[in-house]
């Protein structure tokens, strides 16, 4: 699993990264333990999406995030009006996670939530069912939905923030 969080933070940081005669950047770590324990800490009546690190990788920064979705609450689909693009790696449970296509039936955005278009659903996005183990990557500004949840669903979030707007963590 580590191995996998480390492909996903090079699939979001390694087009922004030069090669030149900048000094390197540290490294930073997420255990697999201090994201169980971290998880393990959120509220299960909610719907949480929070930061676990948010580091400068050189030009942007690179957030990993833990989240965890109730079975009764998939939630709103989404367009992020960012160019932020996330990395999803699902950790334990599975549902059904749609992509593109056409937010139906907009509505505000709920306060302490990221911008962007919000719905009740998706028309002409691509669906599939996705567990444990799997990893999808969210460009900037592509809608996405979790349809429905074949139970709770825990799952990490790497997101690459070309602008620089995630707080440092």
């Amino acid at each position: 699993m580590l191995r996998t969080m480390v492909y996903a933070a090079l699939i979001c940081a390694g087009t922004a990264m030069s090669v030149g005669a900048q000094e390197p950047l540290p490294a930073t770590d997420v255990t697999a333990l201090q994201m169980q324990a971290f998880l393990d800490a959120l509220p299960r009546n909610e719907i949480n999406d929070l930061p676990v690190r948010t580091v400068d990788v050189g030009g942007h920064r690179l957030g990993v995030f833990g989240v965890f979705r109730p079975k009764d609450q998939p939630g709103d689909a989404i367009a992020h009006e960012t160019r932020t693009s996330e990395v999803y790696y699902i950790l334990e449970g599975g549902g059904t996670l749609v992509t593109g296509g056409t937010i139906v039936n907009p509505k505000p955005v709920p306060a302490n939530r990221s911008p962007g278009p919000r719905g009740e659903k998706i028309d002409g996005g691509v669906s599939r069912h996705v567990g444990k183990g799997d990893l999808i990557v969210i460009p900037g500004r592509t809608p996405h939905w979790w349809s429905g949840l074949d139970g709770d669903i825990r799952y990490m979030i790497i997101r690459s923030d070309p602008d620089s707007r995630m707080r440092l963590k």
